[in-house]
């Protein structure tokens, strides 16, 4: 995929001072040409998300947490493949989700419709925090022993845009849903635009963003809850009450955290 320069390539020579930690260029394709991602070798500290998004964005570099699991799987063991992989740019969100729908949509769930509804609208109400402040401190809620992905280590990915941070390294956590993570990064870059997400959180086959502009309304979460479904079936399907309305209003309504996991 079309990326800038990387600075990861030479840490020192792009002025970063970063903690011990290690370069991942390991796909399943062999050796890339390129380090795909820096994460620290340790659990990341409270602020550290902060840190390295003040360090990391004037030299083209975004932060994200990686989260090991239970299994303690390290983004090595990841398969990524970002020979596989498109540019994020050269797809159309809403086409994208409408091709999902049309091949997902189930007829247990009693709310789906039998049409793709179309992408939600932005919602009426502004969130009272900017999408890299709310980021931030939802990354402080991640880590730490008592944190939500407690273990979870700070990274840097070579990155134009959050939405594109899977991309860029060649993700394949939702393989068995989408070989070409640049699918899926294309949503996400509507849903920067549209609800200010941001990826704060990145798994084996999970994916965490912070939502800045959530859905106030039911009608709003509602339609959300289409797009979600579209993006990850698992989440409803593998979720009681295995309901969508319920789902909106649980998950969506007014959340400013949006986790997804692919099967």
């Amino acid at each position: 995929m079309a990326t800038l320069p990387n600075p990861l390539a030479s840490p020192a020579t792009s002025g970063l001072r970063l903690p011990p930690g290690s370069l991942v260029d390991t796909t399943t394709d062999g050796t890339w040409h390129e380090p795909l991602l820096w994460y620290a070798d340790q659990p990341a500290a409270h602020g550290a998300w902060r840190e390295l998004r003040a360090a990391g964005r004037p030299v083209g570099l975004l932060p994200v947490l990686i989260d090991g699991g239970r299994r303690e799987e390290w983004p090595a063991d990841w398969d990524l493949a970002p020979q596989d992989t498109s540019y994020p740019g050269d797809h159309d969100a809403a086409e994208v989700l409408a091709e999902y729908w049309q091949s997902n949509a189930p007829e247990e769930i009693d709310t789906a419709q039998s049409d793709w509804p179309g992408l939600a609208p932005v919602p009426a109400a502004e969130g009272p925090d900017a999408p890299d402040d709310l980021a931030a401190a939802i990354a402080e809620e991640c880590v730490g022993p008592d944190g939500w992905y407690a273990g979870s280590r700070a990274a840097l990915v070579p990155a134009r845009r959050s939405a594109d941070i899977p991309a860029a390294i060649g993700w394949t956590g939702p393989l068995n849903f989408e070989e070409d993570t640049a699918r899926l990064s294309a949503v996400l870059r509507s849903w920067e635009d549209r609800f200010g997400i941001r990826v704060v959180v990145l798994g084996f086959d999970t994916l965490t963003v912070s939502v800045s502009r959530p859905p106030t309304t039911l009608d709003e979460a509602r339609a959300v809850a289409a797009e979600h479904y579209a993006f990850c079936p698992d989440n409803i399907d593998q979720n009681p009450p295995y309901d969508l309305d319920a789902y909106a209003q649980k998950s969506v309504l007014g959340q400013e955290i949006w986790a997804f996991w692919w099967d």
